[in-house]
């Protein structure tokens, strides 16, 4: 074998080698593809159903919640009996405010002048003061009771705070009954003037 055959096989076994020039270029396609495929994933999560889970929690938590409705009215109650003026409280389901007449429409507390027997004196006199107390804690609502007044023109209202009905705090401290559409006796013997008085929807002025 001639010295000429032998380079010849030597150059046809050595592996093949990519230019200086053409590496370079090879280097560079490389690189924008990826860069084409980054950009690709990133347009993906932004047209995707569903971001991922860690978005989606930063945006609820960024969310601002809805607030509660807010009570506007508030005013000084003193005592009707007492000279309380425009703003006082008649008893424990009567009040003024602002020169009106309110019914809390939802309880019925004792009667308190006239008192039938001296069980309910003390018990419609405790709910006054109950009443009163509340009313001068804070600002409340007056809520739309399904008709406007009674037969002796007082406003019917639920009266509320944050939500909450003082009737239901009456009726917790057991102070007041649930309305059930008319009165019932607070004295417990027909003889001290403790019949059902079914009168009018909300029985006799207090």
């Amino acid at each position: 074998m001639t010295r000429a055959s032998l380079q010849s096989i030597r150059r046809r076994r050595r592996p093949y080698q990519i230019p200086h020039r053409r590496r370079g270029r090879f280097a560079l396609r490389l690189a924008l593809a990826a860069a084409g495929g980054l950009a690709g994933t990133f347009a993906a999560l932004q047209t995707g159903a569903s971001p991922p889970a860690a978005i989606t929690e930063t945006m609820l938590l960024g969310e601002a919640a809805p607030s509660p409705a807010t009570d506007t009215l508030s005013a000084r109650f003193g005592f009707c009996r007492s000279g309380g003026g425009r703003n006082c409280v008649v008893d424990g389901d009567t009040f003024r405010f602002g020169g009106e007449k309110y019914r809390i429409a939802d309880i019925d507390t004792p009667e308190t002048h006239p008192a039938r027997c001296a069980a309910e004196g003390a018990l419609g006199g405790a709910a006054t003061r109950r009443l009163r107390d509340w009313l001068n804690e804070g600002a409340f609502t007056l809520e739309p009771a399904g008709r406007d007044t009674d037969q002796y023109d007082r406003k019917l209202r639920i009266v509320t705070r944050g939500g909450a009905s003082v009737g239901d705090a009456l009726v917790d401290e057991g102070l007041a009954r649930r309305w059930e559409g008319y009165r019932r006796p607070w004295c417990q013997s027909s003889g001290a003037g403790g019949s059902s008085s079914r009168s009018g929807r909300f029985g006799p002025a207090s």
